[in-house]
């Protein structure tokens, strides 16, 4: 007589597996001496500024110059930057240097005093600070303020005083200023020297996967990406972010649960 066969054994897979080991606490990294971010669209939205911005020069144009006004819109202006761009990319670095090169090609072809691109700039400039931070930023930033040291790394040609937030920064750097723009590794360790820490104990927070992410990550640090639209970026780009945050909120909770205390 055969014996009754035993219960067939189970097919425990590795997650299934991992499920059922008992659990062991993964140290965790100690808290970040140094939170550094990006400025626009990490702080706040940029592409409407920018077009009322344009919108702005452009009256003033009118007003002042109206021989540049009537012979560029603000569209023959912008083709004629990325043009200018395409011909010399040094102008990457600095993006306020570029728009003035442009203004200044452009009264010289209207036959207007060049003298007045300066007060052009102003006006500009003016309307480009003009941002309004998402609603998150400013409780975050105070949440942030006395826990690490806060800095920013920019590409742009945002201006923190006259937006009314260089309080909340110990360090800002600029590519224009530095001569050197994200992706490379020059502008993290930059602002990482001036504050005093190793890029290992710093977190940089941006929200373009290839110059904040990646940049961030290949120059030492770790790398946060602020994905407020829900994009599926990194994917494409086969880019690993230490963390994805929709907000401030998101990111607040992730340095708390991920990291040390202290």
């Amino acid at each position: 007589m055969r014996a009754r066969a035993g219960p067939r054994p189970r097919l425990i897979f590795p997650a299934r597996l991992a499920m059922l080991m008992p659990m062991t606490s993964m140290p965790r990294p100690a808290f970040p001496k140094a939170i550094l971010f990006d400025l626009d669209d990490t702080l706040w939205p940029i592409a409407p500024v920018i077009l009322q911005a344009e919108q702005a020069l452009h009256q003033w144009l009118q007003t002042n110059t109206p021989r540049v006004a009537e012979r560029f819109s603000i569209d023959n202006l912008r083709q004629a930057r990325l043009a200018l761009l395409a011909a010399r990319p040094e102008f990457h670095l600095d993006l306020g240097a570029l728009r003035r090169a442009g203004l200044v090609a452009a009264f010289e072809q209207a036959g207007e005093d060049s003298d007045k691109v300066e007060q052009a700039m102003v006006e500009f400039f003016a309307a480009r600070n003009a941002v309004v931070p998402y609603d998150d930023v400013l409780p975050g930033l105070l949440r942030l303020k006395g826990r690490v040291k806060i800095g920013s790394v920019s590409n742009g040609n945002a201006d923190l005083q006259a937006i009314g937030l260089a309080h909340h920064f110990a360090v800002s750097v600029a590519a224009h200023q530095l001569g050197h723009a994200k992706p490379d590794a020059a502008i993290f360790h930059a602002a990482c020297d001036a504050l005093g820490v190793v890029p290992q104990d710093a977190v940089y927070v941006g929200d373009d996967v290839l110059l904040d992410v990646r940049g961030a990550q290949q120059a030492g640090l770790r790398a946060v990406w602020l994905n407020r639209t829900g994009s599926m970026l990194h994917l494409e780009h086969g880019v690993e972010p230490d963390a994805i945050c929709a907000d401030f909120d998101e990111l607040l909770d992730w340095l708390k649960r991920s990291h040390d205390a202290g």
